[in-house]
């Protein structure tokens, strides 16, 4: 059963939606797809719970700031091959967490993942599937964008469109005149 869709067509999914679905199967066994038909191991850990502001401009001078909420999950060398995360688990983790540093519900998730065969990354949980007695979590890669022209501005992207990516243009000063009394 597919709960959620691609974070690139319908946004990134906010951290309270997320552990609303994690709250929903506390007994399966929890699973992360980092790329078709390859898993993270079933005896990760998650080793921390970062939560990052971030606070850019775009190539259009616009400050933009959101949230992130980070999920680090970790394969041990040895594989444990009798242990794999209950969804309780998770959620007693993130209860951990939460009581030292309140996350913020509307934040962006991110989980970070890498191993020997997969450079460490951040990607988005996309489709939640439930089959049997796992709850998956598909990852999917993050996304770079231009904000400017998602904004339906110039990105520099044609010499007309240079504006928002080249040098600003210079402003002329005003000069005051004195209006007669």
């Amino acid at each position: 059963m597919t709960n959620q869709s691609n974070p690139t067509s319908r946004g990134a999914l906010t951290w309270q939606v997320f552990k609303n679905a994690l709250e929903q199967y506390p007994d399966l066994h929890l699973q992360f797809e980092y790329e078709a038909g390859r898993f993270v191991d079933r005896s990760f850990h998650i080793t921390e719970i970062k939560q990052a502001p971030i606070v850019s401009v775009d190539c259009g001078g616009v400050v933009n700031s959101w949230t992130e909420v980070i999920v680090q999950l970790w394969e041990p060398p040895v594989k444990e091959a009798d242990r794999s995360m209950q969804v309780s688990k998770a959620l007693k983790i993130v209860k951990l967490v939460e009581k030292s540093l309140p996350l913020n519900p509307n934040a962006v998730v991110k989980v970070e993942f890498g191993n020997s065969k997969f450079d460490t990354r951040q990607m988005y949980p996309g489709d939640f599937l439930v089959e049997g007695d796992s709850f998956t979590v598909s990852l999917v890669p993050d996304f770079t964008q231009c904000k400017a022209l998602a904004r339906n501005q110039a990105c520099g992207t044609t010499t007309a469109d240079a504006a928002c990516c080249g040098p600003a243009s210079e402003k002329k000063e005003l000069e005051l005149v004195k209006m007669p009394d």
